[in-house]
């Protein structure tokens, strides 16, 4: 199982990094443009446009592989497998993990901006909406490497509401790396991890083999 998890976090490297340079493109263009400022206005906004739609492609990925893997399930199982899994680990993701890079950096503006406690209803329905999605027309895929590029995004315009216009080419590298780090583990988890800890796997064929893209397309092909 731990190897097996390793294999995946590795094999989930170049989606994270074309994440994170994406994100590095976005702040470089608002700093040589002299407009990081007028996005930080909006990076709130922004940010609950991004985090919800994290939310239901996160959801969407975690149903679908519990689904996969265990055809016959209970659908509160389900629902809170993959309540916790989206929820939960899109707000370590989008705000916890920013933020504490935000401190760490000693951003001006820097304050952590929990999804479920501010915009309760706005999460909640993203959240169930992709736990449905998955549950109805389960589909790995595409959620999954959506789900990266657009947590990215999010943790980026959560970090961007607590600069300045004081950043230099070090601190873009330090929120580099934080983009990075904030979206490769925790997304790994809440997609593949997290619902496999809870669907065991009784097909012979595929004992021992959850890799993500290989196993989930022979399923769908079938």
């Amino acid at each position: 199982m731990i190897k097996q998890i390793l294999i995946e976090l590795k094999r989930h490297i170049p989606f994270t990094t074309f994440g994170a340079i994406t994100g590095i493109i976005i702040i470089a263009i608002a700093i040589f443009s002299n407009m990081l400022f007028q996005i930080a206005k909006i990076s709130l906004a922004t940010f609950y446009i991004l985090h919800p739609t994290h939310i239901v492609l996160s959801a969407i990925a975690t149903t679908s592989i519990y689904k996969l893997y265990r055809p016959v399930c209970k659908v509160s199982s389900a629902i809170i497998i993959s309540y916790i899994g989206s929820i939960g680990i899109a707000t370590l993701s989008d705000s916890i993990i920013p933020y504490l890079g935000e401190l760490l950096l000693n951003l001006p503006n820097r304050g952590i901006h929990i999804g479920f406690i501010e915009k309760p209803l706005l999460t909640n329905t993203a959240a169930f909406l992709g736990i449905a999605i998955g549950f109805l027309k389960p589909a790995t895929k595409f959620p999954h490497s959506g789900h990266v590029l657009i947590s990215t995004w999010a943790s980026l315009f959560h970090i961007i509401m607590a600069v300045d216009q004081t950043v230099n080419c070090v601190m873009v590298v330090a929120i580099s790396i934080f983009l990075f780090l904030a979206v490769w583990i925790p997304c790994c988890t809440s997609d593949i991890v997290f619902p496999l800890l809870f669907a065991t796997v009784k097909n012979e064929e595929n004992k021992g083999r959850f890799y993500f893209i290989e196993v989930t397309e022979e399923r769908n092909e079938s």
